[in-house]
Order: C-alpha cells, then sequence, then structure tokens
C-alpha cells in the first residue's frame, strides 16, 4: 500500500503494511537505558493502533524490554545471578530443585511478560492434584526389577505437601519481584495467587524421664553420637550446629562451649559454614553433664585416631567418623531415630529433642527470656510460641485445681 492511498489518521506515521497484516514501531528506552525500536504486529490497522497507543503510554511511564525472556529462561538467570551469590548453599540448592522439578515443566515455556494470575493458579491447584512420583519419573528410573508403583500401573499417589505448595509460591513469587525490578513485567502475578495454609505438626516432646531414660541407654551402649545427644537435650544445639563444633570452641576447663559454625549437606556435599544467623552465635556454659559427655567423646576419637593411623583425616572437629571426616547430618537421624528404639522412649526427631531443651526448660520455671538466650532465638515469640509447651502433667494439674474450686 502505497503512502497516497489512504491518508495517515493523526499519530500513526509508524504504522505501515507488514505480510498478511499490519505492524508498528515506538522509539523506547531499555532497562538497560539504550534507546531503540520495539515493534507490534496485528492482521489489521485497528488492532494494530490499539497496541500502538499502549506501548507508547507504557513507554513513557518506564523503561520497556524489547526481548522477553520465557519463564524457564529467566529463572535460569535468577538462580544463577540473583540466588547463588547472595543466598545460603543450602537455601540455593532448594530453590534449585523447586525451580528445576515443578516451575520449570509447568510454566517454562511462557513468556515472562505473558504469564497471568490465571496461568500461575491453574498450575498450582494442577500440582496439588498430581502425583509427583509419576511426573518426575521416580519409579520409572529405577531398575526394571525393583519398580514398584506407577511404573507398573499401581499409582502411588504421591501428592506434594501444602508446605511444598507454599515454598513454589515463595519461590516464583522472589523470582518476579526481581522481574518486575529490573522492569521486565509490569505486575507480579505469584502475589495475587492465594495457597493453602496447611495444618503445622504440633511439636513433639519428651518428658524429663524420657529425655533421662534415652541418654541413659546411649551411654551404656557406648554410643558415638552420645555426647551430640547431650548437648542437644540439654543445651538446645541445632542439629548442625553440634556437628560444626570443633574443639578449639570448646573449653572443658573453664566449662564453656562457643557455637559459630554448622555443617550441612548441599547436593551431596558436606559443608562447614557459618551458623544460621547471629543470633544462633553464643558462648554457653557447660554443665557437668555435658563436660563429662565431651570427655568421653574425646577419648573416643582419640582411639579412632590412633586406630585409623595415617588414614586420619580430622580437621579438629568433635564429631566425627571413624577416619575423621564430618558427619553426615542423615546419619545422625537414622542414629537417633535408631537409639530411641533400643531406649524403649516414643520416636521424635532430632530438632524435637531440641523443643524437649525448652519444654524441661519451662517445666522447670526457668524465665522465657532466660531460654530465648539459650535456645539463641532472634525472635521472642518462636520462644513462647513454637518450643515452649505446657507439659501434659501441668495441664491435669491445672485442670485438677479448676475441677476442686468449682466442686
Amino acid at each position: 500500500m502505497s503512502g497516497k492511498s489512504r491518508a495517515r489518521a493523526n499519530g500513526e506515521g509508524s504504522i505501515y503494511p507488514h505480510r498478511n497484516g499490519y505492524a508498528a514501531y515506538v522509539w523506547v528506552t531499555t532497562p538497560a537505558g539504550r534507546r531503540t525500536r520495539k515493534y507490534v504486529y496485528g492482521p489489521d490497522r485497528e488492532t494494530v493502533h490499539r497496541k500502538w497507543i499502549r506501548l507508547q503510554q507504557e513507554s513513557q511511564r518506564r523503561p520497556v524490554a524489547t526481548s522477553t525472556p520465557t519463564v524457564a529462561e529467566f529463572l535460569d538467570y535468577w538462580l544463577r545471578e540473583v540466588i547463588e551469590p547472595n543466598r545460603a548453599p543450602l537455601t540455593a540448592a532448594t530453590y534449585e530443585s523447586l525451580v528445576r522439578l515443578y516451575l520449570v515443566p509447568g510454566m517454562g515455556g511462557k513468556r515472562l511478560d505473558r504469564l497471568s494470575v490465571r496461568d500461575v493458579r491453574t498450575w498450582m491447584n494442577g500440582v496439588q492434584k498430581t502425583c509427583q512420583c509419576c511426573a518426575q519419573g521416580k519409579d520409572a528410573r529405577r531398575p526394571v526389577e525393583r519398580r514398584r508403583c506407577c511404573a507398573v500401573g499401581n499409582c502411588c499417589r504421591q501428592l506434594p505437601s501444602a508446605r511444598t505448595v507454599r515454598d513454589l509460591r515463595t519461590v516464583l513469587r522472589s523470582a518476579l519481584s526481581t522481574a518486575q525490578r529490573e522492569e521486565l513485567i509490569a505486575t507480579n502475578v505469584a502475589k495475587l495467587v492465594s495457597v493453602p495454609s496447611g495444618r503445622s505438626r504440633k511439636p513433639k516432646a519428651w518428658t524429663s524421664d524420657e529425655a533421662r531414660t534415652f541418654l541413659e541407654s546411649a551411654r551404656s551402649h557406648g554410643d558415638p553420637l552420645y555426647a551430640l545427644y547431650v548437648l542437644v537435650l540439654v543445651l538446645g544445639l541445632r542439629k548442625g550446629e553440634a556437628l560444626g563444633l570443633a574443639w578449639e570452641d570448646v573449653d572443658l576447663d573453664g566449662g564453656e562451649l562457643a557455637i559459630r559454625w554448622q555443617v550441612q549437606r548441599v547436593r551431596r556435599a558436606l559443608l562447614r559454614r557459618e551458623t544460621k544467623t547471629v543470633a544462633s552465635d553464643a558462648t554457653l556454659p557447660l554443665p557437668v553433664l555435658c563436660v563429662t559427655a565431651l570427655r568421653l567423646r574425646a577419648e573416643r576419637q582419640s582411639g579412632d585416631r590412633e586406630a585409623a593411623g595415617a588414614a586420619w583425616q580430622g580437621d579438629g572437629l568433635v564429631f566425627t567418623g571413624t577416619l575423621g571426616t564430618p558427619v553426615d547430618p542423615r546419619t545422625v537421624n537414622r542414629a537417633f531415630s535408631a537409639r530411641c528404639g533400643k531406649a524403649g522412649v516414643r520416636r521424635i526427631t532430632v530438632h524435637d529433642a531440641r523443643r524437649t531443651c525448652a519444654s524441661l526448660l519451662a517445666d522447670l520455671d526457668v524465665h522465657p527470656r532466660v531460654a530465648m538466650e539459650i535456645l539463641r532465638h532472634a525472635d521472642f515469640a518462636v520462644t513462647m510460641e513454637i518450643y515452649t509447651r505446657v507439659s501434659s502433667q501441668q495441664t491435669r494439674d491445672a485442670l485438677k485445681r479448676l475441677g476442686e474450686s468449682l466442686g
């Protein structure tokens, strides 16, 4: 179509015929600060004109990206350039797993700026109803003779937990917030999608008798992790903090212990790194029970070092394997569970044993502020709402007194 065949409407100087329709361009400033053209296309002049007007308005409000990545492309950039350099290794590994297993397969091919609230809501609803063993091919990756569920037509219905669904929304929302700051999108659609709140598991804790029975069983059987159990139950150490403890941080004669490091398993490797938060660092006094347990640990480690000889690989950690290597946190989980069975006490997790420390402090009428210092919580509300629980015995006593007063 020639310029004389139709008079151009006011402001339509950049609209022109293109292939089977029309095209237009607007001069925009990109997020990188460069001036360039951005094009819009449509089947007719009216459609292109509407797009052209919207693009003009958008270019006046903010920088405009001339090429938009897919969700998968942006998430790859976000993990590499934003998360890896700025987050803890375990957090980065967790984000990478959620992106690889859920986000990219579900929405990776979608163009980032075209991702809508409906897209995210539909995907999240689908994830909650989808067996992840089937979706991720978990059973199919097993050797043929060991396949037992989804790969042989017997779906195991391994649905993601409410916590996993919430984590997926958190990761996507964080990524889209970065895209919004970099002016690739105008709205963070993940913020507009609701997720199930779920019900948190009620924390378990032992009574003082159960804790005592457990420790007596570990000591009488010469459990190599006996001292670790003592530190968790008496001082409330986290599992990783106990595994990251070095002898240079322990003063047995002075009766003090400094908490500064932790051991975590990240991508099949054990890393010794700084503790969870600044509030986690502390120097705590050592009760006699802890000093005795650590002396026993030192004697056992000395025997392991002598037996290993030149094969010893220790670098000063308190808790090590027979060759001096760090102990895997998963090994502690298995050993703790096995010891519960041998001691004949209720099975709880290692973290529940830390909660037991808080519960026992509450039963002894230790002030919550003191308990907060021992457990090294950054927020006092955590101490009050999560860890310190009124024991069932106290509940029974309170109800008994109430009944007597009403009777």
